[in-house]
């Protein structure tokens, strides 16, 4: 799931698309790059190494592996090539993770403030709060026995969850048969492509293991402080249905039984 997190880029940058046709090629090129990469860096080491030797490599393992292969130089460049890209993707997430605020922002689902943009057209109140929000996540990981599994897995499973509720809203989308009106041929493919993604977002959250899944209601959960200010903003009740505050109610339980589990020790980072 990792691997894969990030190729919905080119939606979320989509308002500076100057055809809109780009970006599903943009969305595609990105899935078969990233495909064709992780095959290659799954399987190239065991044509140098034993499985043994491989499962028991340091991260990153790709440096063990080419410094099997053409000495000490090969792990450095590894590693360094490993710097470029974590800084790399450290600025890129950041700036996805604001223009995703920005268009929450923009559509009136968080605070209007998030929609401000300076000069340059960029969302900078979303940028600033994104930046300070990663930097404490950063610093958070200096306790962690292995901050680099600890972030992949949370990363991971604060991920499937939106995916789930997308797909689950595609669903219904799809069984209603809303928004078909032009294309009713089109439902029944996409009723078939929402369930499978359903299933399939559905067993990954249960394979991530509840440890993450209470992790990730941490962060979750004071998040709702900001739609709680956005509906206030817009003289709205916060949840306008029972089944929200239900679903609301289990996500701050379970953000107070993972604090609870951090605190006693029962859960680990």
């Amino acid at each position: 799931v990792f691997v894969f997190i990030g190729i919905e880029g080119a939606s979320v940058y989509s308002r500076y698309a100057k055809e809109r046709a780009d970006v599903g090629k943009a969305t595609i090129m990105g899935f078969v790059v990233v495909t064709s990469l992780m095959v290659l860096v799954t399987l190239l080491p065991f044509a140098v190494l034993q499985r043994a030797d491989i499962a028991g490599l340091r991260q990153p393992s790709m440096a063990g592996v080419l410094e099997s292969v053409v000495g000490p130089w090969g792990a450095i460049f590894v590693s360094a090539g490993l710097i470029v890209s974590v800084l790399g993707a450290y600025l890129a997430w950041a700036l996805i993770c604001a223009e995703v605020m920005f268009a929450a922002g923009k559509s009136k689902d968080m605070p209007a403030v998030f929609a401000r943009v300076n000069k340059n057209n960029v969302p900078v109140v979303a940028l600033w709060v994104t930046s300070i929000i990663i930097q404490l996540i950063v610093i958070s990981t200096y306790w962690s026995r292995d901050a680099f599994s600890l972030m992949l897995n949370l990363t991971s499973a604060t991920t499937l969850i939106p995916y789930f509720l997308v797909a689950a809203y595609g669903l219904m989308i799809a069984k209603r048969g809303e928004t078909y009106d032009v294309r009713p041929g089109e439902r029944q493919r996409d009723l078939v492509l929402a369930g499978i993604a359903v299933l399939y977002t559905l067993f990954m959250i249960y394979a991530g293991g509840l440890k993450y899944i209470l992790l990730a209601a941490i962060l979750f959960a004071p998040g709702t402080v900001l739609y709680y200010m956005a509906r206030r903003e817009q003289g709205k009740p916060v949840f306008d249905k029972t089944s929200d505050w239900i679903l609301f109610g289990i996500i701050v339980a379970a953000a107070v039984y993972g604090v609870y589990g951090l605190a006693t020790g029962s859960i680990s980072i």
